[in-house]
């Protein structure tokens, strides 16, 4: 019997992959930082790489468009079992995001993963310091 493919963790829609890719030409290298959300709830934040610094207790979910994708442990422990897609969403969240002032705000959109799926996941790999 073939293995099956692993299941990426984070996924992205077409209007999330075409606002990746413009913010990428404008900043050049960027990541997503999944937060934990307090008076907005969790959202998917957009920074240069400059600008955040990762620190162990962070792991890398996946990737959209090519973009890393990180959150904490315990965020983590959270989204294990859900699939992350990500989204945009008209208006500016007010963020820190490189995002805000284009009109849009990324969001998550989540999903229960099936008893099928589970076993396929792909890991969650945790932030190699360099």
């Amino acid at each position: 019997m073939p293995i099956s493919p692993t299941i990426p963790r984070v996924q992205a829609s077409a209007a999330a992959l075409q606002l990746i890719a413009e913010l990428r030409a404008a900043h050049g290298d960027i990541l997503f930082y999944q937060s934990h959300g307090c008076c907005l709830g969790s959202a998917p934040l957009c920074f240069t790489v400059q600008e955040l610094r990762l620190s162990e207790s962070d792991r890398r979910l996946g990737e959209a468009g090519g973009v890393p994708v990180y959150a904490s442990v315990s965020q983590c422990d959270y989204l294990a079992g859900l699939q992350m897609t990500l989204d945009v969403a008209p208006g500016d969240s007010g963020s820190f995001g490189l995002e805000d002032g284009s009109g849009q705000h990324f969001v998550a959109r989540l999903r229960l993963w099936t008893d099928d799926e589970v076993a396929r996941l792909a890991p969650m790999a945790p932030v190699v310091a360099g």
